[in-house]
């Protein structure tokens, strides 16, 4: 059985601005109700740390808060324990907007789709944070999710690379010099940023080849972020993750978190703050320049900024 934490309070009548808050934050937490002034949360709840932030902000407004840490007392108890985190009806709320996003699919723009989508990727990000005991439901929902991200990259980005799977090998710089490198045409975030990642960290007299048929690389031709390049999604990393993992950038802090950024907006996932921004900038480029080569050149300055904003982000 689960230990559980019981938090009885009586919130404070005054001020109503401390009371308000308090409240606001035991939603936050994802805690059931027992009664009215019994909240529950399982221990192991990431978000339990807070409730016991909950119960002294109580006792330091001047009003009484226990916490109690306990296991059911059987199996029934523990089930209606349970019953308090079904969280079945968000999950078919979140099914029912995949399904008015797909019906879109088809004659929607860019912007609406993209946008949607960061939707639907907050929206179940939302409700796993408070899931406290993801099942079938939370499954189906995440591979919904996918399914739906896949079928929009496909329409917006035909040729978008499956991830391989595998490990990813470390290779030595000086190897990679002087090279060409080849990707598919009209670049998104991800291969900019990976030719960025390139030209500024790996081979800084690397040449760029644009692909109208990943098919047909050129033979000597380093290619990235399409299917069968020697670069490309490896498990759950996009092209800009592997490449800084391959030649050994993972870690620098900068680069580190310019994944993150560059992996959210590509495939999704954790939220990064900047995305919207950056997806506004990258298709506004896309509008002004024509010829793929113009596009990379206009877009460094964009990725100079971000890296080094990012890092000097606390």
């Amino acid at each position: 059985m689960n230990d559980w934490l019981v938090l009885a309070a009586s919130l404070p009548a005054s001020p109503s601005g401390l009371r308000v808050r308090i409240w606001r934050s035991l939603k936050s937490t994802g805690c059931g109700t027992l009664r009215d002034g019994v909240y529950i949360l399982p221990s192991t709840a990431a978000s339990a740390s807070d409730l016991w932030a909950i119960e002294k902000a109580i006792h330091d407004g001047g009003a009484d808060a226990h916490m109690l840490v306990l296991k059911a007392r059987d199996e029934a108890q523990e089930q209606t324990f349970l019953a308090l985190f079904d969280r079945s009806r968000p999950y078919a709320d979140f099914a029912q907007a995949l399904k008015q996003t797909r019906k879109t699919l088809k004659s929607a723009a860019e912007p609406e789709l993209r946008k949607s989508l960061r939707g639907l990727d907050q929206q179940f990000q939302d409700i796993r944070a408070t899931d406290f005991f993801p099942g079938r439901a939370a499954s189906a929902a995440e591979a919904g999710l996918e399914t739906l991200r896949a079928e929009i990259e496909q329409r917006l980005s035909p040729g978008e690379p499956m991830a391989a799977s595998g490990s990813i090998e470390r290779l030595e710089r000086a190897a990679f010099q002087g090279r060409a490198w080849a990707t598919r045409k009209r670049p998104w975030v991800d291969r900019l940023a990976t030719a960025w990642l390139i030209r500024r960290f790996v081979d800084s007299s690397a040449r760029f080849v644009w692909l109208a048929d990943p098919g047909k690389c050129p033979k000597g031709a380093l290619g990235f972020d399409f299917d069968g390049a020697r670069f490309t999604h490896v498990g759950g990393k996009v092209s800009f993750e592997v490449v800084a993992q391959a030649f050994g950038l993972e870690q620098e802090p900068g680069i580190r978190r310019l994944g993150q950024l560059v992996h959210y907006i590509d495939v999704g996932g954790i939220p990064v703050d900047e995305a919207a921004g950056v997806e506004t900038m990258v298709r506004g480029l896309q509008a002004q320049h024509d010829k793929d080569d113009a596009l990379l050149a206009a877009s460094f300055p964009l990725f100079d900024t971000l890296y080094t904003a990012m890092k000097v982000r606390p």
